[in-house]
């Protein structure tokens, strides 16, 4: 294999491993060291930011030691700690094998970009790599599978990874640091938006979904897609092909920053609908900007016949004389840990904000507009640039094996139960808390486990493409296992709501936002019909109150209560999901005055939080008095920080 291809891949399968371990390292703060929420933000924010201002001393370390011996331990380690994980899916545990496996990947970041002065088609590889992996995944994460799959697919990479980075790599020239400042940002933009298929997939669930809601609602629903996560495979091909191609000239050099940021915008303004021209913009704009970054970089190489070698710390040198005295090489190093710091740094800014209510719609916008000004800044080299993978067949070949992958991980989902109407209606509600677990393990397996045998199932805390949760589409997830359709209804943003599943058709669906009233989470009640056949439909409105701080969440309750009794119009309705209030609370007796009731009631008192010690009843099915209900329970287990509650409702005669 040539120089070229082989430290390309080298490079692209190191991105794959490294944004492996960030998208265990990132969900294990949220919910192992972040312990339900009972942490604050702020911690959580310098406990994740430390790691990578900690990884600013590798460039000095570089320096001292030489990059190829630091490059190839941290690299080992790396390698260690991505199996490790494999080995060990929940727990503290995992937290620190983690961040043990950042921290490695960001010293072997910096390393390699000490002696590598053109990494654009490396990092775009690998960015395009790890999200035709996830897609073939179905967006569910290697180490949380604990199977022999995973520790299979993980020891091919590493291994291949390990082969390459022993092997010597040719000399560098002066440049690169533009790129290794993008490949921060650039991981950030691709895995919100531009390469994820959890948000592709969501993308079409709003774009093409097989139930429309209703033309008065301000926000859309999201069901059942016609294409799945297809529209992926058209990102990842844009992608590379804008990444690998020559960059554009004169007034085009505009073209690739533009449509980043446009698509970046189109995110930023958190309408369901936007959400696929926004993956495809931002996808082949990201591409065009490295591309740009890289032409630049091609631009700062020796001249031709100069003679190049090495020095003893791994820089280069030319004609005999030290070209790059450490400087260009500490330059790289520097720039590459700075732009995974300012990875970070948006990160945690973005997704704080739903904890500390600040804005963040422009957090997106900040981050692609800094990726298109460095783009246009650079000027690019005299003539075509030669790129180490020939940019056609390679981004054709990524794009089919992007459609197969997301073809095959994709499930049809459609109603079971025709036959009805039934005598009665098992309804369940859960928080799932995005998928993970009271140990930080993501098991959709065993939220499956824990609505087993319900008919309709109320969902809170839904995140369907969240980086910060490592990019999972948790509601399709959840829905193939249970082989159930599923209405979902944005709440924070577009890809984290709330959702209802049912084994009947659905149909009907409506969705309004609940005053906010100083909670930092948005909040929304989701209407839904069920068709149990013969004219027979049952109505179900799902919610997850967000009560202000250091108050019940009285005003949200009287909104949903006031929606569910106008959009049932008479039928029989059930209203269930997270409401944070309990029995005797103000908020608690908004539902009981519209004359709902209680159908837990039988089994009080009924704790459903915190799931491995349960103390508060605030996950609660009400419905209206024509319809009867029985076998009431909670099911203990710590597959989210809740219990699921359920409840068995008996019809109305016809």
């Amino acid at each position: 294999m040539r120089y070229r291809h082989r430290t390309t891949l080298t490079l692209a399968l190191g991105v794959v491993l490294l944004v492996d371990v960030l998208r265990v390292f990132l969900p294990a703060v949220i919910t192992i060291f972040g312990q339900a929420a009972s942490t604050p933000a702020e911690l959580l924010g310098a406990f994740a930011l430390g790691w990578f201002v900690l990884a600013l001393a590798a460039p000095a370390l570089i320096r001292r030691v030489g990059a190829r011996p630091v490059a190839l331990v941290a690299a080992v380690l790396l390698v260690a700690a991505r199996l490790a994980v494999t080995g060990q899916p929940g727990g503290r545990l995992q937290l620190w094998l983690a961040t043990a496996g950042l921290l490695a990947g960001l010293v072997w970041l910096a390393g390699v970009a000490a002696a590598t002065h053109r990494p654009a088609p490396g990092l775009a590889l690998g960015l395009a790599l790890g999200a035709i992996l996830h897609t073939a995944l179905d967006t569910y994460r290697l180490g949380f599978l604990g199977s022999w799959q995973s520790w299979l697919a993980a020891g091919l990479v590493g291994g291949l990874f390990l082969a390459g980075q022993t092997r010597p790599a040719p000399p560098a020239g002066p440049g690169g640091v533009r790129s290794w400042l993008l490949a921060g940002p650039a991981l950030l933009l691709a895995g919100m938006v531009a390469l994820s298929p959890a948000v592709a997939r969501t993308a079409t669930t709003y774009q093409f979904g097989l139930l429309r809601s209703h033309p008065g609602d301000e926000v859309g629903v999201a069901t059942v897609p016609l294409l799945g996560p297809a529209p992926v495979a058209v990102a990842v091909g844009g992608f590379l092909l804008a990444a690998l191609a020559s960059p554009r000239r004169g007034a085009w050099r505009w073209l690739a920053p533009a449509a980043l940021v446009a698509g970046a915008v189109l995110f930023a303004l958190e309408r369901g609908e936007l959400l696929l021209p926004a993956v495809l913009l931002a996808a082949a704009g990201l591409g065009g900007c490295l591309a740009s970054a890289g032409a630049a970089d091609e631009r700062d190489t020796p001249a031709a016949g100069s003679t190049e070698g090495t020095d003893a710390a791994g820089f280069a040198v030319v004609d005999g004389g030290t070209a790059d005295p450490g400087r260009a090489a500490g330059r790289r190093a520097y720039a590459a840990v700075a732009g995974m710091l300012l990875f970070a740094v948006a990160a945690v800014l973005y997704y704080a904000a739903y904890d500390l209510g600040h804005p963040n719609a422009g957090m997106p916008v900040a981050v692609a507009v800094l990726v298109a000004a460095v783009a246009l800044a650079a000027r690019p080299a005299v003539g075509p640039v030669p790129s180490p993978l020939p940019p056609v067949r390679t981004a054709a070949a990524a794009t089919a094996l992007a459609l197969v992958a997301a073809i095959a991980s994709d499930e049809l989902l459609s109603a079971s139960n025709r036959d009805g109407p039934p005598d009665t209606v098992r309804v369940a509600a859960y928080n799932v808390r995005m998928g993970f677990g009271t140990d930080g393990r993501f098991d959709p397996d065993a939220l499956a486990r824990a609505v087993a045998g319900a008919d309709v199932v109320a969902l809170s805390e839904v995140d369907r493409g969240w980086l910060l949760n490592g990019g999972h589409d948790t509601l399709d997830l959840l829905a193939e296992r249970l082989n159930m359709p599923y209405v979902f209804a944005p709440a924070a943003d577009p890809l984290w709501g709330d959702a209802v599943l049912s084994r009947w058709p659905l149909d009907g669906a409506r969705t309004r936002p609940l005053p906010a009233v100083g909670a930092p989470t948005g909040a929304q009640a989701l209407g839904v019909t069920v068709d149990l056949g013969d004219g027979v439909r049952l109505a179900v409105v799902a919610t997850h109150l967000q009560p202000p701080p250091g108050q019940g969440p009285v005003v949200q309750a009287r909104a949903v209560a006031d929606f569910a009794l106008r959009y049932a119009a008479g039928r029989p309705l059930v209203v269930a999901g997270d409401l944070n209030t309990e029995p005797g609370d103000p908020a608690f007796a908004e539902f009981t005055r519209a004359g709902l009731v209680d159908a837990l009631a039988a089994a009080r008192p009924l704790p459903t939080s915190p799931a491995d010690d349960p103390r508060q009843q605030i996950d609660h099915v009400f419905v209206t008095p024509d319809l009867g209900a029985g076998d009431p329970v909670a099911p203990r287990g710590t597959a989210s920080d809740h219990l699921p509650v359920a409840v068995t409702l008996t019809l109305p005669p016809a």
